[in-house]
């Protein structure tokens, strides 16, 4: 079985382009892994500017308010964990492993990038959380506006 960190260099080769415009590929697996609306209210952050402070203060309030919240965010600073929380800590390496696990499985012929990887991952542990809540800081908002 892959470790996170065999995971992550793994991802990062699977693609033949780091940066791959579009979403006809990551839109197919999301739909495979029924995870195109995570929780029962999705807030998408996209843009050049602000995404993380805007994200940041949308989780705390949300938090606040008593809601169970997913976050992702990206990139992360010490740990990969750091971009997929829940209730405002990392989720486990164990948790993220089996998330790229069932996206493998998922996507079979379908390459993806690590972004990819890594959002795909976000909205299948939020899934299995049953959140109020999700807030995705993605470049591809309209994978779920469809």
């Amino acid at each position: 079985m892959r470790t996170l960190a065999d995971w992550l260099e793994y991802i990062g080769q699977v693609h033949p382009v780091g940066w791959d415009l579009g979403l006809d590929r990551v839109s197919r697996v999301a739909e495979r892994l029924g995870v195109c609306h995570p929780a029962n209210l999705v807030v998408l952050a996209a843009g050049t500017n602000g995404k993380g402070s805007y994200c940041e203060a949308l989780n705390h309030l949300a938090l606040n308010a008593g809601l169970t919240v997913g976050l992702t965010t990206s990139p992360h600073i010490q740990h990969f964990s750091e971009r997929i929380r829940i209730q405002g800590r990392p989720v486990d390496d164990e948790v993220i492993v089996d998330a790229f696990n069932q996206i493998e499985a998922a996507r079979a012929e379908i390459t993806l990038t690590y972004f990819e990887f890594s959002s795909l991952a976000a909205l299948v542990v939020f899934q299995a959380a049953d959140l109020d809540l999700a807030i995705l800081e993605v470049g591809w908002a309209d994978v779920w506006m469809r």
